[in-house]
């Protein structure tokens, strides 16, 4: 069963893909990166078609080359610089980065191997072939879509009638959406029905293109992948120090511009270690992705206000499997304590009766040696090696109890 191609532009990229991919470019042209793909779901099957299909589906996406329109378009973001764009201008997926196959108890296995500027590159439209092949193949299609818009209407309704109330959200959800289709109809509603939303207001989304087309802002700066490899990439470092390694380099690329620094890669707590008074001050807000949001919430507060910072002139990015519940539940508890903004994934973009995919595809060695991420909640790691894991917990216990060393 050939599909039709699902990734159609190489714009079709999550927005702080080419935040970091620029940092890259510029700072780490040299590193090498593993990428390992993993399904979470116990019950999930992928059949030799489907397979079969994904491969299909990837060389697809590796022929594709960006078009002057989209360069131009990369040109006008504000912190895009030119020698970038010339970059992408020669840039190209390469199918022979891949090892795609079937040992695994779900019955796909997907490894990505190359250059960090080339491999970050693969993350989300990978994670969106596999989705879409995956409900398309699995399921009656158009009844998952019915399903999609009837769920979709009745949220759109909720904001308009102020059954819920979320500030500013962005659509976070090319990575796990149910398929191109669903994703472009949930911006597409969301930008039109916006000016009738009672105290909701959406302000842009992560996928790239679809900013591009709508007219709404793309949004996003860095994953996890930039502290665990700008951070733990460099074999010399002290992997206890990713977050300052990470935050140094991007402010050497960015200044104060495309700044919400992401907080969970090593723990919150050894994050605040090198999140003191400079950077706090240059970056305009930080995300939370794991662990209790309310907790982490008032953690950031009290730190701001130990810093001297007023969090009323800082955002609150939160992010984590969030719905409109959720989050609005949230935006009732901080908005009169801070900026509050959310990015809201899956629950736009692959809400049906049947449970989505739980996929990821992370980076798992850099230059050889293994990565981690120890985020603030159980579960959420990559790592194949635990001898790594241990060395890196070791190395953060360390510096929480010894690190006395004032940063400002």
């Amino acid at each position: 069963m050939a599909l039709h191609q699902i990734i159609t532009s190489l714009l079709s990229e999550d927005a702080y893909k080419f935040s970091m991919g620029q940092a890259i470019y510029h700072q780490f042209s040299e590193y090498k990166t593993t990428w390992s793909w993993k399904c979470r779901n116990t019950d999930v099957h992928f059949t030799l078609d489907m397979v079969e299909e994904i491969k299909r589906q990837v060389r697809l996406f590796c022929e594709l080359r960006f078009t002057e329109e989209e360069l131009s378009y990369l040109d006008s973001i504000k912190w895009i610089k030119g020698s970038y764009v010339d970059f992408l201008r020669l840039w190209h997926p390469r199918y022979e980065d891949f090892i795609i196959g079937t040992d695994a108890p779900c019955g796909l296995t997907i490894e990505a191997q190359g250059t960090w500027l080339n491999t970050s590159m693969y993350e989300i439209p990978i994670l969106a072939i596999v989705n879409e092949v995956y409900f398309r193949m699995a399921y009656d299609y158009d009844t998952l879509f019915s399903q999609f818009k009837r769920k979709l209407n009745e949220k759109v309704s909720a904001l308009v009638d102020g059954t819920y109330n979320l500030g500013s959200f962005s659509e976070f959800g090319l990575r796990r959406r149910l398929s191109e289709e669903a994703q472009d109809l949930a911006v597409k509603m969301l930008k039109e029905r916006n000016a009738e939303f009672k105290d909701s207001k959406f302000v842009g989304t992560s996928n790239v293109y679809l900013a591009k087309k709508y007219g709404v802002t793309p949004v996003g700066t860095m994953a996890h992948e930039w502290i665990m490899c700008s951070g733990q990439g460099n074999h010399k470092h002290n992997p206890a120090y990713s977050n300052w390694y990470a935050l140094d380099a991007w402010v050497k690329e960015y200044g104060i511009l495309n700044g919400t620094a992401l907080t969970d890669t090593i723990t919150t707590d050894c994050f605040l270690k090198d999140f003191q008074l400079t950077y706090a001050t240059l970056f305009s807000g930080v995300r939370h992705d794991s662990g209790d949001p309310y907790v982490w919430g008032e953690k950031m507060l009290s730190h701001y206000a130990k810093l001297g910072i007023d969090p009323m002139t800082k955002t609150l990015l939160f992010s984590d499997s969030l719905d409109f519940e959720r989050a609005s539940a949230l935006y009732a508890y901080f908005k009169d304590k801070a900026r509050v903004a959310f990015g809201i994934g899956t629950y736009i973009s692959n809400d049906t009766d049947v449970p989505p995919l739980n996929i990821v595809m992370k980076v798992t060695k850099c230059n050889g040696q293994d990565v981690a991420k120890i985020s603030d909640v159980e579960g959420k790691g990559m790592c194949k090696n635990a001898d790594y894991v241990d060395y890196l917990n070791r190395c953060i216990k360390w510096r929480m109890e010894n690190d006395c060393h004032k940063q400002h």
